[in-house]
């Protein structure tokens, strides 16, 4: 277990951000860690995201990589969910303007998600809870994720009677293989942290009390390189996915404007609130 020892440069909190939507502050918080940076967001009690957490994610993203006395960095999450998913329960969550079209603010939206995969630094996303829909495909922009036992990671977007986003219909494969991936875009599946693990979604197990400093260990042996050498190497193995992303972002934004709006729509989130079943009709 790494111990504050291990991290001796760790620094108060430099940066801080809060924003107010509908009586929710939004946080965004980093510390550092040596030549690690840990970057921690809040979104009211479920972490949902949405256009402004989104984009305050990206600038800080932003920021440490053109640190270059930061070598890698941790996303985590306050409370007991990592990632609730895409906040569908207010006007506007997503950031769309007066008369602007659910498609044309959902390209908005996931134009912020692709600055997070053109990040040059490796990233650890720490999971602690559920990481849900938009959340499971915060994670997957992570270079690792470490998990805990209680996590729970799901595209479920079926369930919702809707299309996957968040780039998640080209990295979910790209992470565990098509095969498992269907499996849990058509089912709408649910793994738990020592599942993610097995199939290869998650990359370590840490207990709760032990997550941040899992994460901590990893950033270090990644953070002590040539930090020219790693960010080759990681480009390398990322190459293309930023154009990938886009474009698989593109195609999902699309597909859920056409499901935007249908009665399998209405119905899925329904089902969802209501923790059932849905009641889909047969066409």
């Amino acid at each position: 277990m790494a111990s504050e020892a291990d991290f001796p440069l760790r620094q108060p909190l430099h940066f801080r951000q809060e924003l107010s939507m509908h009586d929710h502050p939004i946080r965004v918080t980093t510390e550092r860690y040596g030549h690690v940076a840990a970057v921690t967001f809040a979104n009211a009690t479920n972490n949902h995201i949405n256009l402004p957490l989104l984009r305050a994610l990206a600038d800080v993203l932003d920021r440490l990589d053109a640190d270059s006395n930061c070598r890698a960095t941790i996303l985590r999450s306050e409370g007991k969910i990592f990632c609730a998913g895409a906040d569908l329960t207010i006007p506007n969550a997503l950031g769309e303007e007066e008369g602007e079209s659910f498609g044309a603010s959902t390209i908005k939206f996931y134009r912020q998600a692709v600055r997070l995969f053109a990040i040059r630094k490796p990233m650890i996303a720490v999971v602690q809870g559920a990481a849900i829909g938009a959340g499971l495909g915060l994670a997957l922009a992570a270079d690792f994720r470490i998990a805990a036992p209680e996590a729970r990671f799901a595209a479920n977007f079926v369930k919702l009677g809707f299309h996957p986003g968040f780039a998640i219909s080209h990295t979910l494969p790209r992470a565990i293989g098509e095969q498992r991936a269907a499996m849990m875009m058509l089912t709408g599946k649910r793994l738990s942290g020592e599942d993610a693990c097995a199939w290869g979604l998650a990359d370590e197990i840490a207990s709760l009390d032990d997550l941040l400093d899992a994460a901590l260990a990893l950033a270090g042996e990644i953070a002590e390189n040539g930090p020219l050498g790693v960010e080759a190497t990681r480009a390398t193995l990322r190459r293309k996915l930023v154009e990938d992303v886009r474009a698989a972002t593109a195609l999902e934004a699309v597909r859920q404007a056409e499901l935007d709006g249908t009665d399998d729509f209405a119905e899925g989130r329904r089902a969802v609130h209501e923790r059932r079943p849905g009641r889909f009709e047969r066409r």
